[in-house]
């Protein structure tokens, strides 16, 4: 079973996999520089590959590395701050490493290789410590895997690795099924279980509440932030003035039916600003699929009669139990399988978490994220400009309406249905396979390139 922990992170956009893991990366690298070499390191250059290389400009990898080698994690990142902290060293020319300064012009020792093909996976890095020679003294390559994941590049199969041994460990779909058969347990008591075993009880709620919190204050402050979004695209904020008009429907004596499913829209569209804008989100499983899980927990809290807090907790339980299927047997990054991989797990999370938390049984959770899945096989990752904008953004939201859709599709069953989780999950990744790298977030196809201010 992969934790909870590691699938849901807080910290700061636009990505989990160009983001977060290069930052994670970065500090890594820094912290295991020996102490007796530090002296002797004259300069600090990174070179980044692939989709990292693609995209990283617009996806803010570059700050990340500067945050990184600067000894910041990304749960602990002020984004104000990281801004001040990028920009000091940028106009330096010089990185405090534990203490230590550094010569490192992020202009020139930040390399984009965009011709190198890396040899394990399409996010990869690498940072080399240098002495006054020019010759490597430390020389450190990871893999940003998605999810804000971060492994060795000698030690891919580390994924794996995540899962830790815990009672009611499950592999697939079929063995979660199982396990609930067998114990009676539900699929939130299974992984709350499992995850009690890791770590003290309080710490797992406590946990969950701190993960509830960070989502509902990242729903907020994007429906409070106006303005335009970094980038050359000057994307302007829309969910401040959308929330204006809704709250000015209230008054009006002729409402929408639908007019739930425009709540949830706007909930999300305000997360992925806020992740655009390099705010504080929850990776769920990563920060450009980031609205899709809030916009449905929110419409649980804010609409479901009877939400709990115990709901939420359980929401947050089973979501987690599905994106670790996805990111054990197939992938979270859009850099390996597309935009499937993200916002489509994502819904997939968001529909199992809110059938749980309404109260459905274990068959009919695993419909849930199976339908929440099976309507986005194929998506592409072609972002905009090389932005988590357009069309990350809306792409949320439209995530968030499926997977309530998905949900409320798989309650009105037994749970009975042909095509499994496990059987979307492989059709997921070998689709990803097939898939065309122009189409996994390289901004070179679809979207990307059919944009014509572009």
């Amino acid at each position: 079973m992969i934790s909870l922990f590691d699938l849901f992170k807080i910290g700061i956009g636009p990505s989990s996999s160009h983001t977060m893991g290069p930052m994670r990366a970065a500090h890594d690298f820094a912290a295991a520089l020996p102490d007796h070499a530090l002296a002797d390191v004259a300069r600090l250059r990174v070179t980044l590959y692939g989709s990292l290389a693609w995209t990283g400009v617009g996806h803010a990898t570059d700050k990340a590395v500067i945050l990184g080698l600067a000894g910041l994690l990304p749960d602990g990142v002020d984004p104000d701050a990281a801004d001040r902290l990028a920009d000091t060293v940028r106009a330096a020319r010089m990185l405090d490493v534990r203490g230590v300064p550094v010569a490192f012009d992020p202009a020139t020792d930040i390399v984009f290789d965009r011709d190198s093909v890396p040899p394990v996976h399409p996010n990869t890095l690498q940072f080399e410590a240098l002495d006054a020679a020019g010759e490597a003294l430390l020389v450190g390559r990871f893999c940003s895997i998605g999810g804000g994941f971060v492994v060795p590049e000698d030690q891919p199969a580390t994924v794996a690795a995540l899962s830790e041994p815990v009672p009611f460990d499950f592999v697939s779909g079929r063995d979660l099924l199982d396990r609930a058969r067998r114990t009676g347990l539900t699929i939130a008591e299974i992984v709350l279980a499992n995850e009690a075993t890791l770590r003290p009880m309080a710490e797992v709620t406590a946990y969950l509440d701190r993960i509830v919190a960070a989502m509902m204050a990242s729903v907020d402050r994007g429906m409070a932030q106006d303005g335009v979004l970094p980038g050359r695209l000057a994307v302007r904020r829309r969910a401040p003035a959308i929330r204006a008009r809704m709250e000015a429907d209230r008054f009006r004596n002729v409402r929408a039916a639908h007019e739930v499913m425009d709540w949830v829209s706007l909930f999300a569209i305000a997360v992925n600003e806020e992740n655009a804008a390099g705010g504080r989100i929850v990776t769920a499983p990563t920060n450009g699929a980031a609205g899709v899980v809030p916009a449905v927990l929110r419409y649980y809290r804010d609409f479901c009669p009877g939400a709990s807090q115990a709901g939420l907790r359980d929401f947050l339980l089973t979501a987690s139990a599905v994106g670790g299927l996805f990111k054990r047997n197939a992938s979270i990054s859009g850099a390996e399988v597309g935009c499937q991989g993200e916002v489509g797990v994502a819904c997939s999370m968001a529909a199992a978490g809110l059938a749980a938390a309404l109260g459905a049984d274990a068959a009919q959770i695993e419909n849930a994220a199976e339908i929440g899945m099976e309507h986005h096989l194929g998506m592409t990752c072609d972002p905009v400009g090389g932005l988590v904008q357009i069309p990350c953004i809306e792409r949320n939201a439209f995530g968030a309406v499926k997977a309530i859709n998905a949900a409320s599709l798989a309650m009105r069953g037994d749970g009975a249905h042909h095509v499994s989780l496990d059987q979307v999950i492989v059709t997921m990744r070998e689709t990803g396979a097939d898939m065309s790298s122009r189409y996994k977030e390289t901004s070179l196809g679809g979207l990307a390139v059919g944009f014509p201010e572009c």
